[in-house]
C-alpha cells in the first residue's frame, strides 16, 4: 500500500508539473505563430502570452516555481550563446566602454533616481535600492534583439554590450548593498570580499579560457559524435555558471563566460549549431515567465501610477545612458539608439527586489502596491524594447546622415563572413569526392567554403588555403555561417542517405534558388532526396557504368554521343508534377527518376542515331520520340506497360501518355 501511495502521489505531482509546461510551450508556439504572421517581435508575444496564462489572469499555470526554474535555464542558454559569438580580444578592446562607460552608466541612473525621490521626500536608502532596481537593463531581451537583428558586432552593439556586461558585475554588490541600506548586515569588508572573489573567478575563467578549453574541446570533436559534443557544451555551459553563482556572480556574467571559453577554440560556430534549439526553447520560457508577474488588474486599476513610473524612468535611463555614451566618443546617433535600447528594466532586478524585500525595502518606500507598480512598470518597458530598439535605429540613423563623419565608425548592419562569400560553391563534408571536388575548384579559381565536422578534415583544408566552417551541416546556424543563403550551387558529396536528404532540405529552405547536387553513400531513393530538394544525384555506380561504356565505345570506335552533340546529364533529376483530377489513371505510375543512361540506349547499342529523347517517368529508360526511326521510347511502352515519359529536350519539361495519348504541361 506504501508503495502504491507514494506512486499515487507522484503521477498526481507528475501530471500537474505537466500542465503548467504544457501550457507554457503551447502559449509559446501559438504566440510566436501569430507574431510571425502579425509581424511582431515574438519577444513581445511570449511576455503578453505569460500575463494572459499566468496567475493573474486566466491561471493556466499554477506552478511559478517550476517557471522559475525553466526561465532559469533560459537566461543560461541564452547569455551562453551570446558569450560564443565574442571573443576575449574583442572584449579587451570595448574594456573602456566596460569600465568608464558602464560604470557611470549605472551611478547615473542610480543617481537620478535617487534624486528624484529625494525630493519627494523618501528616504535616501529607499532611493538608493530603487535607483539599482532602474540602473539595470534586460541583458536578456536587449542582446537577443541586436543578434536577431544582426547588430551584436557593430559600434551600437558593442556598447550596449559593454554597459550590459558592467551591470551583470555590479549585481555583485548591490545584492551586498541593499541589505546594509536596510539595516539587515553586509559591511564594507563584505562587500570588498565579495568583489575580490568574483574577479579571481573571472580571472581563472579567463585562464582556462586561454590553456585549457581548446584543446579539451578538440578531443571532444575528434569523436565527430554530436550528441557527445553536445552533452560537453551543455555541461561547460551549466558548470561555468554553476561555479561563478557560488562565488556570487550572477548566472548571467557566468553564462556569458561560459559562451567566451568556448569561443577561444575554434569550434565556436559547431556550438552554436548544437546549442541553438535549446537554447529557443528555454528563452521562450523564459519570456513567457516573465509576462506572468504581470497583473493586469492591478495595471488598470493604478494606471496613473504605473504611467508615472513608466515616463521617469523612460527619461532617467535614457539620460544616464546617452551621457556616459557621448563622452567616451560615440556619435550622437550611436547614443542615442544605445540609451533607448538599454531603457527596458532588467530580469535580475527581480532578484534584488526580492532582496529589498527581505530587508523591509520597497520600489518607491510604497510597499506591496510599490512593489506591483515595479513588477508593471518592468514588463511594460520589456514588451516595448523592439519598439525603443527601433526608435533609437530610426533616430541614429537620422543623426548618421546628418554627420558623415561618423559614418564610418557606426557601420550599418552586416556579417563580415556573409559579405565576403558570395555567388560561391558550398561543400557539405570533406571525404574522398569533397576533396577531390575542392581540389579541381581551387585550380578554376571558383569561390567554395567547405563545411566539415572533422577537425582532421578542417586543419587539412585549412592548410591546403581553403574556406572552412567547422561544424555540422545539418544545423541552420553552421550553414548560415558559411553563407548558403548566397551560394550560387550546394554540393553535398559522401554522406548517407537519410543525412543527404535533411541537409539539402534545410538548405533548401534558406537558398530555394540554388542548384544542390548530391553523391549519396548506398542505395538511395530517387524520389526522396529529389522531394528533398536536389536537383542532381550522382549515382557512383550508375556514373561508372557510364563511364565505362564510354572509354569502351571510344576505344572500339564506335559512336558515343549525339550527332548534334547531345548528351543527357545522368545526375539530373527528372521529375512531372501533373494537375489533380486529370483523369489519366497512368500519371499514379510516375514520381522522380535519373536517367539511365547518356542517350538512347538501343540507339548507344546499335551505334545508331535518334532525333529527340523522351525519359520513362516510371524507371528511368532513356528513349528516343516518334520522329526517330527506331521509336525506341514507345517501344519501351509497349514493351512495359510504362506509359508516361518526359520531354529530355533543352527548355522542355512537358510530359505524354502513350496509352491516353494525353499531354501533360508540368506545373511548377
Amino acid at each position: 500500500m506504501a508503495v502504491a501511495y507514494v506512486s499515487g502521489s507522484f503521477a498526481s505531482e507528475t501530471i500537474g508539473f505537466l500542465g503548467g509546461v504544457v501550457a507554457i510551450v503551447l502559449a509559446a508556439a501559438l504566440i510566436g505563430y501569430l507574431s510571425f504572421r502579425l509581424r511582431i517581435v515574438p519577444i513581445v508575444g511570449f511576455l503578453i502570452a505569460g500575463a494572459v496564462i499566468g496567475p493573474n489572469a486566466l491561471g493556466l499555470v499554477r506552478e511559478p516555481e517550476v517557471v522559475e526554474i525553466a526561465a532559469e535555464f533560459g537566461v543560461i542558454l541564452l547569455l551562453f550563446s551570446i558569450g560564443l559569438e565574442f571573443s576575449l580580444e574583442q572584449l579587451a578592446r570595448i574594456k573602456r566602454l566596460i569600465l568608464l562607460g558602464g560604470g557611470l552608466q549605472v551611478l547615473l541612473a542610480t543617481g537620478g533616481v535617487l534624486a528624484v525621490l529625494a525630493a519627494l521626500g523618501i528616504p535616501w536608502q529607499v532611493g538608493a535600492f530603487t535607483g539599482m532596481l532602474v540602473s539595470l537593463s534586460s541583458t536578456a531581451i536587449v542582446l537577443k534583439l541586436l543578434a536577431s537583428r544582426g547588430q551584436t558586432n557593430t559600434e551600437r552593439g558593442q556598447a550596449t554590450l559593454a554597459f550590459l556586461l558592467f551591470q551583470d558585475l555590479a549585481i555583485v554588490v548591490m545584492v551586498l548593498i541593499i541589505p546594509f541600506l536596510g539595516q539587515g548586515g553586509g559591511s564594507v569588508w563584505d562587500i570588498l570580499r565579495a568583489i575580490g572573489t568574483a574577479a579571481a573567478v573571472i580571472v581563472v575563467v579567463l585562464v582556462v579560457a586561454r590553456k585549457v578549453m581548446p584543446s579539451l574541446l578538440a578531443v571532444v570533436a575528434r569523436t565527430c559524435s554530436p550528441e557527445l559534443f553536445l552533452l560537453a557544451i551543455v555541461a561547460i555551459c551549466f558548470g561555468t555558471a554553476f561555479v561563478t553563482n557560488l562565488a556570487g556572480v550572477s548566472v548571467s556574467l557566468g553564462a556569458f563566460l561560459a559562451g567566451l571559453l568556448v569561443s577561444e577554440s575554434e569550434h565556436s560556430e559547431h556550438a552554436i549549431g548544437e546549442i541553438m534549439p535549446l537554447q529557443i526553447l528555454f528563452s521562450a520560457t523564459f519570456f513567457v515567465s516573465i509576462g506572468m508577474f504581470l497583473d493586469l488588474p492591478f495595471v488598470l486599476s493604478h494606471l496613473p501610477l504605473v504611467a508615472a513610473g513608466v515616463g521617469a524612468i523612460l527619461l532617467v535611463k535614457t539620460l544616464a545612458s546617452w551621457i556616459p555614451a557621448r563622452l567616451l566618443g560615440l556619435g550622437t546617433g550611436s547614443a542615442t539608439a544605445v540609451s533607448l535600447l538599454l531603457v527596458p528594466i532588467g530580469e535580475f532586478s527581480f532578484v534584488l527586489e526580492r532582496t529589498g524585500s527581505a530587508a523591509g525595502l520597497s520600489p518607491a518606500g510604497l510597499g506591496q502596491e510599490g512593489s506591483q507598480a515595479f513588477i508593471a512598470v518592468t514588463v511594460l518597458l520589456m514588451a516595448a524594447t523592439p519598439l525603443l530598439g527601433g526608435a533609437g535605429n530610426w533616430l541614429g540613423d537620422r543623426w548618421s546622415r546628418r554627420a558623415p563623419s561618423r559614418r564610418a565608425a557606426d557601420p550599418a548592419t552586416r556579417n563580415e563572413d556573409r559579405g565576403r562569400r558570395h555567388d560561391h560553391v558550398l561543400i557539405s563534408g570533406y571525404g574522398s569526392s569533397a576533396r577531390h571536388l575542392a581540389a579541381e575548384l581551387a585550380l578554376t579559381q571558383m569561390p567554395f567554403t567547405v563545411i566539415t565536422l572533422s577537425p582532421e578534415g578542417a586543419a587539412e583544408a585549412r592548410r591546403l588555403s581553403y574556406d572552412v566552417v567547422l561544424g555540422d551541416p545539418s544545423k541552420t546556424q553552421i550553414l548560415q555561417h558559411a553563407g548558403v543563403v548566397q551560394a550560387r550551387m550546394i554540393v553535398i558529396p559522401d554522406d548517407e542517405h537519410e543525412m543527404t536528404a535533411q541537409v539539402a532540405t534545410l538548405a533548401r529552405q534558406l537558398n530555394p534558388k540554388a542548384v544542390i547536387v548530391s553523391r549519396p553513400i548506398g542505395l538511395s531513393s530517387v524520389e526522396h532526396l529529389s522531394n528533398a530538394g536536389i536537383d542532381h544525384i550522382v549515382d557512383p555506380d550508375l556514373t561508372s557504368s557510364v563511364a565505362l561504356t564510354s572509354r569502351v565505345h571510344t576505344e572500339l570506335g564506335l559512336p558515343t554521343a549525339h550527332p548534334h552533340n547531345q548528351s543527357l546529364d545522368t545526375s539530373r533529376v527528372f521529375r512531372l508534377t501533373v494537375a489533380k483530377g486529370d483523369g489519366c489513371e497512368h500519371t499514379r505510375l510516375i514520381h522522380p527518376v535519373l536517367p539511365l543512361t547518356a542517350g538512347c540506349a538501343e540507339c548507344l547499342r546499335m551505334g545508331t542515331t535518334w532525333v529527340h529523347l523522351r525519359i520513362c517517368l516510371t524507371c528511368g529508360h532513356v528513349g528516343c520520340c516518334d520522329s526517330s526511326t527506331g521509336r525506341h521510347a514507345h517501344a519501351h511502352f509497349t514493351g512495359t506497360g510504362h506509359g508516361v515519359v518526359q520531354s529530355a529536350e533543352p527548355g522542355e519539361s512537358w510530359g505524354w501518355c502513350f496509352a491516353d495519348e494525353r499531354l501533360f504541361e508540368h506545373q511548377s
